[in-house]
C-alpha cells in the first residue's frame, strides 16, 4: 500500500527511473545550528495504509515560498524587523538546482553542445560529497504524497515526475505553518461532474443545503467529543491517576452517550445542543458561518478543563498562534486539510468549487469544507492525547516565541500520532468491514459525488464511539 512520506532533513530531491532519492545537505549525525540535540536519527517518517478494498470503494464511487512572510516574521519576533529568519543550518556546500537527472534520454546534438561540463575537480568534489552523504531511497510505487518540512531543493524535472505519478507535494515553512501544495494535473477528470458541481454552487438553495450538512457534521462531531470527555476519568481528575484512555473505535455497538452526571463540560454541551437547531434554519451561508463560529467558540472553552488546566487557552488566535494550544490547533488543522486534499485528488471532484467556504484564489476551498467534519475527529482528539499523555511537552515549543512555534521534535511527535490515527480502522456500518480513517475521508468525497449526481442525499460522517 502507498504511504505518505514526511521529510524533515534538508537537501535535494531527485529521481532516477522509478525511484526518488533524497540527498541530505549534511552528513548523517551532524547537528545543524538550529537542531542540535533535537533531530532524531530518522529523517523520513512513513505511515498510512488503506484498509478498504477497491471493491468496497467502488460501492460508494457513482508559488512556493517556504520562507515565512515578513508579517509573520515580525509578529513572531515581537515586531523587531531587524531580526532575520533563523536558518535551518549552515552547510559547507550548495546543491545545484539545474543538475540533470542521470536517467534522462539523449538530447538532440545542438542542445547537448550547449551544456556546461563540470571541471574535473568539481566532478571529484561531487563524487566525494555523494559518498559522505548517503542518499535515502524512496520507491515511487510506495509514495502516496510527500510532506516537506525541511529546506529541500528540486527542479522542474522532479515536479514533472511527481505529476506523472500522481504525487501531491505539501510544503510547510520554517515555523511549521502550511505554505502550499503542488497539485499534479488531475487524472480523473469528469466534465459532467464538474458541471454538476458548479450548478450546485450557483443555485443558492442547493449550495445552502450542502453548506448546512458540513456545519452539521462538524457540530455533531464536536458534540461527540465533549460528551466523550465529560467524565472525571478522561479530564483533569483522571489525568492525575493516569486513567486517560482513547476512544475505542472498533466496536459496532449502537450509539450510547458516554457522559455521566459529571458537570465539568455540561454547560458547553447544553449550549451547543441549543445552537444546533439554528443550522437548519440558516437563511444564507454567512449566517451558517456565524453559527459555526459560535459553536466552535463554545467548544474551545472546554479545552482547558479537558487538558486539566495545564495549558492556558482562552480563545482561538491565528497568524501567529499565541500559545501552545493554538500552535497545535493550527498545525493539526493544516495536517487535516492536506490529508483531505490528497484524498480529493483521488476522486473526480474539483477542489476549487466549495459550498460552505467561498471559493477564492490560491486555495482549494472544497478541502476546507470537508476538513470541518474531520477536524474534531483527527486534529482535536490528537491534541488532547499528546498533551494529556505528555507526548508533547513544554520543551517541544519555543518559549522565546511565547510557545507559538512548535519545534521539530513536537511536529514529529504530532505527525506520528496523526498517521497512526489515519491507519486505525473502524467497523464501517455501511460496508460491514474495517476501513481506515484515511479511507473514511475518501468515502466522504464519494458520498458528495453521489449527491451531486442526484443518486443519494449527502449525509456527513458522524462518529458514534
Amino acid at each position: 500500500m502507498k504511504r505518505s512520506y514526511y521529510i524533515f532533513s534538508s537537501g535535494r530531491l531527485s529521481r532516477k527511473e522509478n525511484t526518488i532519492f533524497l540527498y541530505p545537505s549534511s552528513p548523517p549525525g551532524t547537528d545543524s545550528d538550529r537542531d542540535k540535540g533535537e533531530i532524531s536519527s530518522k529523517d523520513i517518517s512513513t505511515a498510512e495504509k488503506l484498509h478498504a478494498s477497491p471493491e468496497d470503494l467502488e460501492q460508494l464511487r457513482p508559488e512556493y515560498d517556504i520562507t515565512p512572510s515578513e508579517e509573520d516574521l515580525n509578529a513572531l519576533t515581537n515586531g523587531d524587523s531587524s531580526d532575520t529568519e533563523p536558518r535551518i543550518g549552515d552547510y559547507a556546500e550548495k546543491i545545484s538546482l539545474d543538475q540533470e537527472d542521470s536517467d534522462e534520454t539523449e538530447e538532440p546534438t545542438g542542445r547537448r553542445e550547449q551544456q556546461v561540463e563540470l571541471p574535473d575537480d568539481e566532478e571529484e568534489a561531487e563524487s566525494s560529497t555523494a559518498k559522505a552523504r548517503p542518499k535515502k531511497v524512496i520507491p515511487v510505487e510506495d509514495v502516496d504524497s510527500i510532506y516537506i518540512f525541511g529546506e529541500i531543493t528540486f527542479n522542474t524535472k522532479f515536479l514533472n515526475f511527481a505529476s506523472q505519478n500522481q504525487i501531491p507535494i505539501h510544503v510547510f515553512n520554517y515555523y511549521g505553518y502550511y505554505s502550499g501544495s503542488y497539485y499534479p494535473r488531475e487524472f480523473l477528470n469528469s466534465g459532467f461532474l464538474l458541471v454538476k458541481q458548479v450548478q450546485h454552487y450557483i443555485q443558492n438553495e442547493e449550495r445552502l443545503r450542502l453548506a448546512k450538512k458540513f456545519v452539521l457534521g462538524a457540530a455533531q462531531n464536536i458534540l461527540r467529543n465533549l460528551k466523550y470527555y465529560n467524565s472525571p476519568s478522561r479530564t483533569s481528575k483522571g489525568k492525575a491517576y493516569g486513567e486517560l484512555q482513547e476512544p475505542e473505535p472498533f466496536s459496532s455497538a449502537p450509539d450510547k452517550d458516554s457522559e455521566s452526571d459529571f458537570p465539568l463540560l455540561s454547560e458547553q454541551i447544553d449550549t451547543i445542543e441549543s445552537l444546533m437547531p439554528l443550522i437548519e434554519n440558516g437563511k444564507d451561508v454567512k449566517e451558517l458561518m456565524a453559527i459555526e463560529g459560535n459553536i466552535r467558540q463554545v467548544y474551545y472553552s472546554a479545552f482547558e478543563p479537558i487538558l486539566g488546566y495545564d495549558y492556558e487557552f482562552k480563545k482561538r488566535v491565528k497568524r501567529p498562534p499565541n500559545n501552545a494550544v493554538n500552535a497545535l490547533i493550527s498545525f493539526g488543522n493544516s495536517m487535516v486539510y492536506t490529508a483531505v486534499l490528497s484524498e480529493i485528488y483521488k476522486t473526480q471532484l474539483s477542489p476549487l468549487i466549495s459550498y460552505l467556504h467561498e471559493p477564492g484564489e490560491r486555495r482549494f476551498s472544497l478541502a476546507l469544507d470537508i476538513s470541518e467534519i474531520f477536524k474534531p475527529i483527527l486534529a482535536d482528539r490528537i491534541i488532547f492525547k499528546v498533551l494529556n499523555k505528555r507526548i508533547i511537552q513544554e520543551n517541544d515549543f519555543e518559549k522565546k516565541l511565547n510557545y507559538a512555534y512548535l519545534k521539530e521534535s513536537g511536529r514529529k511527535s504530532f505527525i506520528k500520532e496523526f498517521e497512526d490515527r489515519l491507519q486505525t480502522t473502524i467497523q464501517h456500518r455501511g460496508l460491514k468491514r474495517s476501513v481506515s480513517y484515511r479511507t473514511l475521508i475518501r468515502l466522504e468525497c464519494y458520498k458528495l459525488v453521489k449527491h451531486l449526481l442526484g443518486e443519494k442525499e449527502y449525509e456527513p460522517f458522524q462518529i458514534w464511539w
